[in-house]
């Protein structure tokens, strides 16, 4: 597991046992006043200081979003360097990477005027990006998340934020079809998908619905599996068991004043697992409370999670022992 202090990117091995040693892996060489802020906690979550998303290659390459920039990690080296500058927004909320080594990422800004919107790929391990698939003016708002599925051998591209801006779609892996399978409504509104053997288990993400778990199966059949507190949109899987966390990003409809973690070993309904309160710092600036989990595939029988925001856990990294069942 890779976990990140700062601008250092740090790994550990997890086999369930109690004792976890971390050890280094490379940094980031930031801007100065970015290792300042990064050294405090509220000047970190002021100014979205760290690494936001990773992932690993079958090569041994690593590639990373900052904010303002893609960074890329050469296997050996311990500086990371800057393979892409971000223009629109300041970084995309998950990088993916497929298992003949393309690598994938998509645009997330605010988007007002409903501009063209842009994936974009790699096919050398993340040194050189070009535009990949774009979506048309008018079309969506931005990119949620690409999510690579082992079972299928394909990618699935959540989309959002409106009508039928919100989009859940099937793709090729090297983009050359996609399909779109959900649309036209908040609950097709999601960042958090966690393909398994037997379907696409995604969270809604909206401010304007209740939201809920739900189960798309390999024939396309959508089944609710659960209610959630909040939005949602990080979600992973720790064996048979899958987990979706929440938010607290306050609307008429999502009241809750607590992160939640929900969880089910495939196929059951999802029940709440873990709770913490958001903190008393404004969220405008300070951000929302949330519990971030990593991606990838996960077999140690340990959950990982890190929590922002909340009491008694701001900017941690947590691990929970999933029990055998």
């Amino acid at each position: 597991m890779y976990a990140s202090r700062g601008y250092r990117l740090l790994r550990a091995k997890i086999d369930g046992g109690p004792d976890v040693e971390w050890e280094p892996v490379a940094s980031y060489h930031a801007e100065s006043w970015r290792k300042l802020t990064s050294s405090f906690t509220l000047t970190h979550r002021l100014f979205r200081d760290g690494f936001h998303a990773l992932a690993v290659l079958p090569s041994g390459h690593l590639v990373a979003a900052v904010a303002g920039a893609i960074i890329t990690l050469a296997p050996g080296e311990t500086r990371f360097r800057i393979s892409h500058k971000i223009s629109r927004g300041t970084r995309p909320l998950h990088i993916t990477a497929t298992p003949d080594g393309r690598v994938y990422w998509g645009e997330y800004f605010d988007n007002p005027h409903r501009e063209e919107v842009h994936i974009y790929g790699s096919s050398d391990h993340g040194n050189t990006w070009s535009t990949a698939y774009t979506f048309p003016p008018g079309s969506i708002r931005h990119v949620h998340n690409i999510v690579f599925d082992e079972w299928a051998n394909c990618l699935w591209i959540l989309t959002g934020d409106n009508g039928l801006e919100c989009r859940v779609q099937r793709a090729a892996c090297d983009l050359a079809q996609v399909d779109e399978i959900l649309s036209g409504n908040q609950q097709a509104r999601a960042v958090a998908a966690v393909p398994a053997v037997n379907g696409l288990y995604f969270s809604s993400d909206t401010p304007l619905e209740s939201n809920h778990v739900y189960c798309l199966d390999r024939s396309n059949q959508l089944a609710e599996l659960g209610a959630l507190t909040s939005s949602s949109i990080y979600g992973c899987r720790v064996g048979n068991a899958i987990f979706f966390s929440t938010m607290v990003e306050p609307s008429e409809v999502n009241r809750d004043d607590s992160v939640r973690i929900f969880g089910s070993r495939e196929g059951e309904p999802f029940q709440p697992v873990l709770s913490w309160k958001k903190d008393g710092w404004p969220m405008r600036f300070f951000q929302y409370g949330n519990a971030f989990f990593p991606d990838g595939p996960n077999i140690s029988g340990v959950l990982a999670l890190s929590t922002i925001a909340v009491n008694g856990g701001d900017l941690q990294t947590s691990l929970w022992r999933i029990a055998a069942g």
